[in-house]
């Protein structure tokens, strides 16, 4: 089993005691930073961990050799808590938007009648017993290609038929569909 590297120890130790210090001098005000503006004391601990989460990250980072400070870490934990406070602004931000498309969106939703509802219902009852009108491959090929969304070529394949098969039972099954729309 390799040994450690004395150096990296130190540095990792040394890491490990500059992040308990930031921790037990800083948390307490960033926490009271962040609750002032996001008024949820569960959110502001959430953002302060987030704080400290990055940092550790930072000084991990492989490109960094050996886990190099950060020249100011107050500076660097403060700067982080401001940048997520614009991220959190810049996502709330967005998410309204994306609400407030999605209620124009439903207000131009078609309201359906009772009349409406009852005839689509119909309609549903016929297509599918056409459908059952159909020979069992027939049908599945249908609906495999319809409404599960499968190409003919993996129809093909699940079948061990050619694509051209497959392409022949959906003009049968289409056919007889239609044929059985302009009867009703």
């Amino acid at each position: 089993m390799p040994r450690e590297n004395p150096a990296q120890q130190q540095v990792e130790t040394s890491d490990d005691g500059q992040i308990n210090r930031l921790n037990a001098r800083y948390r307490g005000p960033l926490t009271s930073f962040f609750l002032r503006r996001v008024h949820r004391r569960d959110e502001a601990e959430d953002l302060t961990q987030e704080v400290f989460l990055r940092m550790v990250r930072s000084l991990q980072r492989p490109d960094r050799e050996g886990g190099e400070r950060i020249d100011n870490p107050e500076a660097f934990l403060f700067r982080t808590a401001v940048n997520l406070l614009r991220d959190r602004a810049r996502r709330a931000k967005t998410f309204a938007e994306h609400l407030a498309e999605a209620a124009h969106r439903d207000e131009t939703v078609e309201v359906r009648s009772p009349e409406r509802v009852l005839q689509d219902r119909q309609s549903l009852r016929s297509a599918l017993a056409a459908l059952e009108e159909l020979d069992a491959r027939t049908r599945d090929v249908f609906i495999l290609h319809r409404l599960e969304g499968l190409k003919h070529a993996e129809i093909a394949t699940l079948y061990g038929v050619s694509a051209s098969s497959i392409e022949k039972y959906m003009i049968k099954a289409l056919a007889h569909l239609a044929r059985r729309a302009r009867a009703v």
